[in-house]
């Protein structure tokens, strides 16, 4: 049976955010597919979907969503990323909380924004849409208390936490969630901390120094000899598998949502 959608003030990410999450009751969340899944990877989103309808929620779509904001933001585009962000607190206007199956984009709307509208008239409207914003796996583990997951995955698992979910509860969260599956050995790889080098717009303007750290990680993971690479970062994801198919290295990477929704078709 599937766990009612309770919300819970989490006590991990309140540093984060200042003054913590506000306290949320009830089954509806707005979903926020991120621009990767929109372009490159919906699975992860239908995958997301589905993880959030077994627990129980009533999951939203706002069509008018866009970005978070972050890569004119990391290219020094201030003016451009608050003008996204605007669009973004008015597309995600509410009391619901908004779910993001990206570490990177979370972390953009509870943290980054805040840096950037420290001076703006609106910055209570960013501060609250950041209160409401949630990580898919620290959303599941500290949000709706869920410390387990049920079904099958038969493989050994590497987990990659991105940088931009570092002084989070996300990366523990999800390898709390991954652990617990039968059939998953989550294996072990040198240097975990690395960064896999994409940076969004790093990778464009420093490509060979991208390509180096992405190889050192690469490097770490194959050494392991795990069956499947997972991330709660799509765009550590894809520029990894980009890097071994430019290599010729067999590698198969997978989004824990999407590993959370097969471990569910397997359930006996």
């Amino acid at each position: 049976m599937a766990s009612p959608c309770v919300y819970k003030r989490p006590s991990g990410l309140a540093a984060m955010h200042g003054s913590g999450r506000e306290p949320v009751a009830g089954r509806r969340v707005l979903l926020m597919a991120t621009c990767l899944c929109d372009a490159f990877h919906d699975d992860v989103a239908a995958a997301t979907v589905e993880v959030l309808e077994h627990l129980g929620c009533e999951v939203a779509f706002p069509e008018g969503q866009t970005c978070c904001g972050q890569p004119a933001f990391n290219g020094g585009d201030w003016a451009a990323s608050r003008r996204v962000v605007r669009h973004t607190v008015r597309t995600f206007r509410g009391d619901d909380p908004v779910v993001v199956p990206s570490g990177s984009c979370a972390a953009m709307l509870f943290h980054g924004a805040l840096l950037e509208f420290e001076r703006e008239q609106d910055l209570g409207e960013v501060e609250s849409l950041g209160r409401r914003t949630w990580e898919l796996g620290d959303f599941i583990v500290n949000g709706l208390g869920v410390r387990s997951w049920p079904g099958r995955f038969n493989s050994a698992v590497a987990l990659h936490r991105s940088c931009h979910t570092r002084g989070t509860a996300s990366g523990d969260a999800v390898a709390l969630l991954l652990g617990s599956i039968e059939g998953v050995r989550m294996v072990e790889f040198g240097e975990a901390e690395q960064c896999c080098g994409f940076g969004g717009t790093f990778s464009v303007a420093f490509p060979h120094i991208s390509a180096a750290i992405g190889d050192l990680k690469l490097d770490n993971v194959r050494a392991a000899k795990p069956d499947v690479l997972v991330s709660g970062d799509t765009s550590c994801l894809m520029h990894l598998a980009g890097l071994a198919a430019r290599e010729g290295i067999a590698l198969r990477t997978r989004h824990f949502a999407q590993v959370l929704r097969d471990a569910l078709a397997r359930r006996p």
